[in-house]
């Protein structure tokens, strides 16, 4: 089993958002595409889905059981969390006492107790929102796990919480995961394999593999391999850090000057221009 694609492209009218991407997935492993908004990851994504149909390039999915997670929980407001977890197992044609049953199960890995698999979406917070469209996903027990940003609006606590869980259940599994995000450091503690991609049209700049396994890493692993990402030009590049820091060079380039100014009885540094010195006279001119 593995999920290939060559030379995947793919427009929206007159817009090539993807400009000949190629990856390759095999089972038990976690690949990460990171890259800044616009690159095209969630369209990629969503063609390894099936959602939408390859215009050019080739895509071979020969997972069988694919589960997708998106990054907003999408729960049914009128089901419970236990209901939500159970959907996709009622809609594979298990009896619903037995759908249940496994999402009871499903939801206490992830900390979802009785009470919270009993409410409504409405009645969770965010975080167990997020708990239950992952238990969902993994209840499912897909060999293939198709993950869109969904840890991007969680607090920093509960992602790590969240991490942990997945990849705990990725290893024992032994489930292939695909999963985009905008955040490097994120796709450097999950994953094996992270692609850079970069916009105009969506390509793959930049491979790296970090060398201990994922629940192996340390935070200070993590801070050093996101930092030596953030080094590599097209990385750089891809996320618009050089011109940013053409920028701070501009603001504070010589001849400029701190200046304090009053507002309301507070001190606020503003940056401008220093007057041009006369060198002969060493006054200011102005």
């Amino acid at each position: 089993m593995s999920l290939l694609l060559q030379d995947v492209r793919h427009s929206y009218a007159l817009t090539e958002v993807l400009g000949g991407v190629g990856l390759a997935l095999s089972p038990g492993r976690v690949l990460a595409l990171v890259g800044p908004s616009g690159c095209g990851k969630t369209t990629l994504l969503h063609l390894c889905a099936g959602l939408i149909d390859v215009q050019e390039g080739r895509l071979d999915n020969s997972f069988v059981n694919p589960a997708l997670m998106f990054q907003q929980p999408r729960l049914l407001p009128w089901q419970t969390t236990a209901d939500n977890i159970a959907l996709g197992l009622r809609a594979q044609g298990m009896a619903r006492a037995a759908a249940r049953e496994r999402a009871h199960a499903m939801g206490a890995v992830l900390g979802l107790d009785f009470e919270a698999l009993a409410a409504y979406p409405h009645q969770l917070s965010g975080g167990m929102q997020s708990r239950s469209a992952l238990a969902r996903a993994l209840v499912l027990e897909p060999d293939l796990l198709l993950m869109d940003e969904p840890f991007a609006a969680l607090d920093i606590g509960l992602k790590a919480q969240l991490h942990r869980l997945l990849l705990r259940h990725q290893r024992e599994k032994g489930t292939a995961v695909l999963m985009i995000t905008h955040d490097l450091m994120e796709a450097v503690r999950l994953a094996d394999t992270v692609l850079v991609m970069a916009a105009g049209p969506g390509c793959i700049v930049h491979q790296h593999s970090p060398q201990a396994p994922a629940l192996a890493r340390t935070d200070a692993m993590v801070y050093h391999d996101t930092a030596e990402l953030l080094r590599v030009p097209a990385v750089r590049a891809a996320f618009g850090l050089d011109v940013l820091q053409d920028e701070g060079a501009c603001a504070t380039a010589p001849g400029s000057a701190v200046n304090v100014l009053p507002l309301q009885g507070h001190r606020l540094q503003a940056l401008q221009p220093a007057p041009a010195q006369d060198e002969k006279k060493g006054m200011r001119c102005g």
